[in-house]
């Protein structure tokens, strides 16, 4: 099945630029490229793509705001393109809908990658990543003295299962902590997003933080892990 993806930047190089690698893809087809935000809701509605990449900062609407609109308005998924030591929104895109990020300085076959992880439905969001978009949007946020009630509903493995999404870990590695299988890992996983209510585990590590399972202003037991050289598939 071919990816229909549409690219939105304002600068124009970057955006031919990614559109290329993307569409030199035999499973890839960027059906539609857009200078600004508003054009790339436009591009979405007209042309129904299995993911936008948007660029955060855009004139007209920002990538923030166009990625609000096209989760609420289709299925489409959205991949966030950021620089990190700029972008102060980058916790508030989480909120809107974002199903991955990219720094703008990407390898080419991490961007590739990253379109096909989304697509199938995944998350993306590299440990590196983790670790300072929590550093940057949610250490300056009030600190609970315990857990919010709203994890009451966690069983106890899960809730350690929940902890570990937040420290960025994989299935398998998650599988190696807690000494199960990776199966048994992904029915807990699986878990903790239903009864949470949450979309996928981005969401899941806000989660950690904003009920208190995790204090934002430390990193959790045994440190945050290194990115490798390629984001890895967040999955269920």
């Amino acid at each position: 099945m071919t990816i229909r993806v549409v690219v939105a930047d304002d600068q124009e190089l970057v955006r031919s630029g990614f559109a290329l690698i993307l569409d030199v893809q035999e499973d890839i087809e960027v059906v539609a490229e857009a200078a600004d935000g508003a054009r790339a809701v436009e591009a979405v509605r007209r042309h129904r793509p299995d993911v936008a990449l948007l660029d955060i900062r855009m004139p007209r609407m920002d990538g923030i705001e166009a990625c609000r609109t096209i989760s609420a308005e289709s299925a489409c998924r959205t991949v966030i393109l950021t620089t990190f030591d700029s972008d102060a929104y980058v916790y508030e895109a989480l909120h809107a809908g974002a199903s991955g990020f990219l720094l703008k300085d990407v390898r080419r076959d991490d961007l590739v990658h990253a379109v096909r992880v989304v697509a199938a439905g995944d998350s993306l969001l590299a440990p590196s990543v983790a670790r300072r978009l929590v550093e940057q949007y949610t250490a300056g946020g009030p600190r609970r003295a315990a857990p919010d009630p709203r994890l009451d509903v966690l069983t106890g493995r899960e809730r350690e299962t929940l902890l570990l999404l937040a420290r960025g870990l994989s299935n398998a590695e998650i599988a190696a902590e807690l000494v199960v299988s990776e199966h048994t890992v992904k029915t807990h996983v699986g878990n903790v997003l239903a009864k949470l209510g949450l979309r996928d585990r981005i969401q899941a590590v806000i989660c950690a933080y904003e009920t208190g399972l995790v204090a934002p202003a430390s990193p959790p037991p045994g440190g945050f892990p290194d990115a490798g050289p390629s984001p890895a598939p967040a999955r269920r």
